[in-house]
């Protein structure tokens, strides 16, 4: 196994242990830490890396990339208004995952549809 493939998880686990810690110290600074493009990063770096550096694959996953974001942040959006409304962990990511779904959803049917990517 290359460090390549494993450095992007020892990375992730990090970032988890740093949230854990911040948010007993500052619940923003953590969310902020949580939302950060970690994972857009990593993934970027190993598609890149696995590609040999093909501009082209980089640029394509890149633009997934920004698709995927679109459901994600309705993710967020529903996950707090669950929150809002006073739902138990699992309700809320259960919302959360279910708009996320059904988003991804559209966004893959409406790219072959379109055409794009």
């Amino acid at each position: 196994m290359k460090s390549q493939d494993v450095l992007p998880v020892i990375l992730s686990v990090v970032i988890i242990v740093i949230v854990a810690i911040l948010e007993k110290q500052s619940k923003v600074i953590a969310a902020i830490t949580a939302t950060m493009p970690l994972t857009a990063a990593l993934a970027l770096w190993i598609v890149y890396t696995s590609a040999n550096g093909d501009k082209t694959a980089t640029s394509q996953f890149s633009l997934s990339m920004i698709f995927g974001f679109i459901p994600t942040f309705f993710f967020m959006v529903a996950a707090w208004l669950a929150a809002r409304a006073g739902m138990k962990l699992s309700g809320i990511l259960l919302a959360g995952y279910g708009t996320w779904a059904v988003g991804a959803g559209i966004i893959y049917m409406l790219r072959q549809v379109l055409g794009i990517g």
